[in-house]
């Protein structure tokens, strides 16, 4: 569901977006400001280095009470210990911060990736106890939040997969592999590419976070469309939208397929929620990324 500037749902709010030049967090702000908002994006660039004491004094001088908090500032993907520990160390600098403002909603942008792998489609009620670093940074950054603000609301937003036209890390799947056919060089796949995953638009991430935001929603909402895709799908679909296709070839594996090469969500939380959103299909999304529309 894109918005088509005339929303305001927004319109008067104070938005803090915490981590605004990154690729999540620069569509939440333009989300914002289109819908009315005033928007404070702190990040590295200007100051806030929450690694450091000193980014904590940048934020708390930045939020006023009354303001609503999005939290987009992560080092990610998790991959060991010490980036593990860098995180925390961002969470627990924040929260020095803002625990002693009277917010009015905060909005913690999280990942699929807290749930434990099942075979059955995901829920927000589903278990989460995950069997990697990165998911428990993101699951321990939400009990981190959630209980050092009792009074504020709390929500957490848990994307899966992202893909977009300004996505900078050139991750396996769409993003890398629209690049790929861009540039004229073969998408390599791992195996046959069969394993089945879940992708969503950072589009419909930034909406469903403003009508969080709208509604100060607490607790858990996923950001997944339903639809489970495999890589070699993705590929050709890939390739189907330019004039000059790539060879798509397999890469031997050197171990198993993440989430054992399946995970499937159901998304009847969102449409109970916000009956009136609807995720971007992805043959459109993975299109309009590919033709350069703006993100």
């Amino acid at each position: 569901m894109s918005q088509d500037g005339k929303d305001q749902a927004l319109a008067g709010q104070r938005i803090v977006v915490v981590g605004s030049s990154g690729f999540v967090g620069a569509e939440i702000s333009a989300m914002a400001s289109v819908q009315g908002a005033e928007v404070i994006g702190l990040g590295r660039a200007n100051g806030m280095e929450l690694l450091t004491a000193e980014g904590a004094t940048v934020l708390r001088q930045a939020v006023q009470p009354g303001d609503t908090v999005v939290f987009v500032s992560a080092k990610a993907p998790c991959k060991d210990y010490q980036m593990f520990e860098e995180n925390i160390l961002i969470a627990k600098n924040a929260l020095d911060a803002l625990s002693v403002i009277d917010l009015s909603y905060f909005l913690y942008i999280s990942s699929d990736a807290v749930y434990s792998d099942s075979d059955t489609p995901l829920t927000e009620q589903s278990v989460t106890a995950p069997d990697n670093l990165h998911g428990q940074m993101h699951a321990s950054r939400e009990v981190m939040f959630q209980a050092s603000l009792p009074d504020t609301v709390f929500g957490s937003l848990r994307p899966t997969l992202i893909y977009g036209q300004s996505d900078p890390h050139n991750g396996y799947g769409p993003n890398r592999f629209r690049r790929l056919v861009q540039t004229g060089e073969a998408i390599k796949l791992f195996g046959q590419g069969e394993e089945r995953r879940d992708h969503v638009c950072v589009k419909d991430v930034a909406t469903l976070a403003g009508l969080m935001i709208a509604a100060r929603h607490p607790g858990a909402m996923n950001a997944a469309t339903g639809r489970v895709a495999s890589f070699m799908e993705l590929a050709e679909l890939t390739n189907s939208f330019s004039d000059a296709p790539v060879p798509i070839e397999s890469l031997p594996r050197s171990g198993p397929m993440p989430h054992g090469g399946y995970r499937p969500f159901d998304p009847s939380g969102v449409a109970k929620t916000f009956p009136d959103f609807s995720f971007t299909p992805l043959e459109d999304g993975l299109r309009a990324a590919f033709n350069g529309d703006p993100d």
